[in-house]
């Protein structure tokens, strides 16, 4: 295995890049894709993506194409697909055997991925894994006791609760290294992607029915895809927000899928804010991905679990004030590590990140980030706020 580009690749005229399959993964691998397209300026650059994210991809200058696939699509299909591009050389992005064995199928004489059993026969250079990266483990039931146990007698500070992601260990590192396996800058830059204002005009939603009430709009996510693990309780989602109604002039969108439609509506029912005339109005179940993106887009701030929207906002230069319990903001925190437009807070909780979807003890990770905690975080990101004209650095 080698991470040295061989001389065979270094001008490809046509490039497949394998994407990933979920939506903050995704956006996570755009550092990657700027980094690519800088490298080749003159080549043909094909993104290969779920079709359920590809509107996330319009408009993006790093890529020429979009290449999309159907859920429950088989491989021999999508291979099929790709065979018409006559790529020279495929870039697979995830760690997946499948996404190894769809460029195979293709053809595309060189196929670059990571080193993982059971697919490098499928690969032309296997990289291997970066020494840095941090594999993200389930803890057990037990690991989780007994780091509780050892840690019952040790306190941080409430101060000590919010903190930046380190640089070494974040994800986005995982798709530099392999962009820097074909000789690309492995230096980060922020994850984007592109939305134009009149997107954002053109919803009707974006708009209360009597016109914005308020210069402030502040998102809240109160969901999770992965599971209950990652999701703050949507009584302390409720208790944020009406302090900070009753503190300022300000208007909610609630965020979520149609999973989250449920969640969505107690946190409605919780929020004694005036709803009818437009101060309080949930997206949850209603949204496509360009409507998500318009929505996250005139956010001030976003308050926001875990989750893909939680990245796509920082992608839009809109600051989050983000929760982490069960998993990691080192590694999976918004925007460019480091950036300290966003907040990310954590418990001090000794078993977090334990990386399960539900806790199978006492969710302290997440019990333990106060609301008067998130309170703080929301009201330093308004004070610190840059004009719209400047909110476009993720």
């Amino acid at each position: 295995m080698t991470s040295h580009p061989p001389s065979s690749i270094l001008n490809p005229h046509t490039i497949l890049v394998r994407g990933t399959n979920w939506l903050g993964d995704a956006v996570m691998t755009t550092p990657a894709l700027l980094r690519l397209r800088e490298k080749f300026p003159k080549a043909h650059i094909a993104l290969l993506t779920p079709e359920k994210l590809a509107d996330l991809w319009k408009n993006q200058p790093a890529l020429d194409e979009i290449i999309s696939f159907k859920a429950g699509e088989n491989v021999f299909s999508v291979g099929h697909k790709l065979r018409a591009g006559k790529f020279d050389l495929a870039l697979v992005l995830p760690n997946s055997q499948r996404s190894a064995i769809e460029v195979w199928l293709a053809g595309i004489p060189q196929r670059i991925g990571y080193a993982r059993p059971w697919r490098d026969f499928f690969l032309t250079q296997a990289i291997a894994p970066r020494v840095e990266a941090v594999k993200m483990r389930k803890r057990s039931l037990a690991q989780i006791k007994m780091l509780v146990a050892a840690d019952v007698n040790r306190r941080t500070s409430e101060e000590n609760r919010a903190f930046t992601s380190a640089a070494t260990t974040h994800q986005i590192y995982e798709y530099l290294h392999l962009a820097a396996a074909l000789g690309a800058n492995p230096e980060p830059v922020a994850p984007r992607v592109q939305f134009k204002a009149n997107e954002v005009l053109g919803l009707d939603w974006s708009l209360p029915q009597h016109g914005r009430r308020a210069e402030t709009v502040i998102g809240l996510n109160p969901g999770a895809e992965y599971g209950p693990a990652k999701r703050w309780p949507v009584e302390k989602f409720a208790a944020a927000a009406n302090e900070l109604y009753r503190r300022m002039s300000c208007e909610f969108l609630i965020f979520g899928g149609k999973g989250d439609i449920p969640l969505a509506n107690q946190l409605c029912k919780l929020l004694p804010v005036p709803k009818a005339n437009g101060h309080v109005v949930s997206l949850a179940g209603i949204t496509d991905l360009r409507d998500l993106m318009a929505g996250l887009k005139i956010c001030s701030v976003l308050l926001t679990n875990d989750t893909g929207p939680m990245h796509v906002a920082a992608a839009l230069g809109t600051p989050v004030v983000a929760l982490f319990g069960s998993t990691s903001p080192e590694l999976t925190g918004p925007g460019v590590p480091g950036n300290k437009r966003h907040r990310l807070l954590k418990s001090d909780a000794p078993c977090s990140p334990c990386f399960r979807r539900e806790c199978p003890i006492d969710f302290r990770c997440m019990n333990g980030i106060s609301v008067e905690t998130a309170l703080k975080a929301v009201l330093a990101v308004l004070a610190e706020i840059p004009p719209e004209e400047e909110r476009h650095d993720g």
